[in-house]
């Protein structure tokens, strides 16, 4: 299916329902982007953003809720089709949020750490090559990946992992992918906020900001950026 090139650009947004995902949607819809919102159970969430989205912009058919297991193979090739079908063939950017298996299930957690990306990455290249201006293929990791933290061993490592495929597939597979770090905490946030350079803690529309920014960029790729207001420094 060939793009329309007169048509808004599409992005789709993965576990995009809440949190950060959502707040990147959101971002997406005010600067002119069609998104698909994919979920993985929280159907009555994702489609409460969708409707929220038509409402705000006027535009029913330009916003899609989609139902995928992004530890699933088939679910995630399943998704990407769905979301270029209902784009008239155009896939603009990727934001890849994976669901985040902090269990100590190793085989679950390299599916939905790791392997998701991959298997993103590979259903929506041929689009993204084809998108106007070129497509770009943003992804999320966490601190755990960069520095020994965390409760969840499975979770660290293929953090880890993920970041380097990251790299790795920047040299080898596509021309403009990065992915960043960012952690968000509900518990002390006050002690986490009082050791950061910054004195802040990051949120989700700071992440949202750079995850466009990425997108919007000519001039970067296989970099990963750690989002922490200077925790880590």
């Amino acid at each position: 299916m060939s793009p329309e090139p007169a048509a808004k650009p599409a992005a789709l947004v993965t576990a995009g329902s809440a949190g950060l995902g959502a707040a990147a949607a959101r971002l997406l819809a005010r600067n002119g982007y069609r998104v698909a919102v994919n979920y993985h159970s929280n159907a009555e969430r994702a489609e409460a953003l969708v409707r929220e989205l038509q409402q705000q912009h006027q535009e029913e058919k330009d916003f899609v809720a989609i139902r995928a297991d992004l530890g699933s193979r088939d679910d995630v090739v399943r998704l990407v089709r769905e979301t270029v079908e209902g784009f008239g063939g155009r896939l603009d950017a990727v934001f890849s949020i994976d669901d985040n298996a902090h269990d100590d299930d190793w085989d679950r957690a390299f599916a939905v750490n790791v392997k998701s990306h991959l298997w993103l990455l590979q259903a929506a290249k041929p689009y993204l090559e084809s998108a106007p201006g070129g497509g770009a293929f943003v992804s999320t990791a966490s601190l755990a990946g960069v520095s020994v933290s965390g409760s969840s061993l499975a979770y660290a490592v293929t953090k880890a992992a993920q970041i380097h495929l990251s790299k790795c597939l920047a040299s080898m597979a596509a021309p403009h992918i990065s992915d960043w770090a960012a952690r968000f905490s509900d518990e002390e946030k006050e002690g986490h906020r009082q050791k950061t350079k910054l004195k802040r803690i990051v949120t989700v529309e700071d992440v949202a900001e750079q995850v466009f920014t990425f997108i919007k960029t000519r001039s970067m790729t296989g970099v990963n950026v750690v989002m922490d207001a200077g925790y880590t420094l």
